[in-house]
């Protein structure tokens, strides 16, 4: 099954009513441990990731995308409560997160809620319309 990217939006911003509906991007060490989050999720290494997300947290402790990742990495490790728990909370902090709302649907998809599932990609590519691998 190919996987749709969860890489974090970029820092480019135009729209000024970006600025205030849409999380600041990280900097660039926390970029790159989030990066590490995704590829220790594509290579089931759920507790390094966890510790990645923890890293990441611990500065940022509000940052939505990777509240959602951690969020699905402990889907994995079967905590599922506190998995959606998690991303609900990743996309209350970053409602317009393309990442959020597709790890949802990765959530939704894993317990074969589909319907649920679809609802959560479709607002995935209403942020990101443009991104094929969502399709």
């Amino acid at each position: 099954a190919r996987r749709a990217s969860l890489t974090p939006r970029s820092a480019a911003r135009t729209a000024p009513e970006d600025e205030h509906s849409m999380a600041p991007p990280l900097p660039a060490k926390e970029a790159t441990l989030f990066k590490a989050i995704v590829k220790h999720y594509e290579l089931k290494s759920y507790k390094k990731g966890l510790r990645a997300a923890d890293q990441v947290l611990k500065k940022f402790p509000e940052h939505g995308e990777t509240i959602a990742m951690k969020g699905l990495l402990l889907n994995c490790m079967e905590k599922k409560e506190e998995a959606y728990d998690l991303v609900r909370k990743g996309i209350k902090l970053d409602i317009k997160s393309q990442v959020c709302w597709h790890v949802y649907g990765l959530l939704y998809r894993s317990d074969r809620e589909y319907a649920q599932a679809i609802k959560c990609y479709r607002g995935a590519l209403r942020h990101e319309p443009d991104n094929v691998k969502l399709l």
